[in-house]
């Protein structure tokens, strides 16, 4: 009879441990993956300046400034979703935005910008990805905060939106306007 019943059993215990797992899960948000990076200073970095040919943009040219990295590419569907939100936000001149340009060409970027604007103070082309792991970047979009002292204080994963900035963004930012 125990024959009979354990593969029951067996499947019943299980159903009950995925049930479990799903209410313990409901309240937590899936785009709120914990980063190394809070609390530590931004990586370091060298990368090209997308519109400024044999230009380089280091971290310490963003150094004494706040301001929020948006990663960002011309093949992220989810980036153009984003896009009006991020730069409605970047207009509004509270902080620097400064774009990311995650394994894209420059070309494809370039034209991706010039038919959505540029809401970027400055962007940063990462055509192999390579500083990307230093900052932990999973893939576009994202976005990071890094305040002036260049100590990564939020990281958020998936498209920005009104209520994401209202809520969770703008709660950090520093109280004075900085201007494009």
């Amino acid at each position: 009879m125990l024959r009979r019943l354990l593969p029951l059993l067996v499947f019943l215990a299980l159903g009950g441990l995925l049930f479990a797992g799903i209410q313990l899960s409901k309240h937590e948000n899936p785009q709120a993956l914990p980063s190394p990076l809070i609390g530590k200073a931004a990586p370091a970095f060298a990368l090209p300046n997308l519109l400024v040919s044999n230009t380089v943009v280091r971290n310490a040219d963003l150094a004494g400034t706040p301001y929020v990295l948006n990663v960002w590419g011309s093949w992220c569907v989810n980036c153009q979703e984003e896009h009006s939100v991020v730069s409605a936000f970047a207009a509004r001149g509270i902080v620097k935005v400064v774009g990311y340009d995650l394994k894209d060409d420059s070309s494809d970027a370039k034209r991706w910008l010039t038919q959505f604007g540029n809401p970027y103070a400055l962007i940063m082309a990462d055509t192999d990805g390579r500083a990307a792991i230093d900052w932990g970047i999973y893939g576009a979009p994202e976005t990071y905060f890094v305040d002036a002292q260049g100590i990564v204080r939020w990281k958020y994963i998936g498209p920005l939106t009104d209520d994401i900035i209202a809520t969770q963004l703008l709660p950090l930012l520093p109280a004075n306007r900085v201007t494009r």
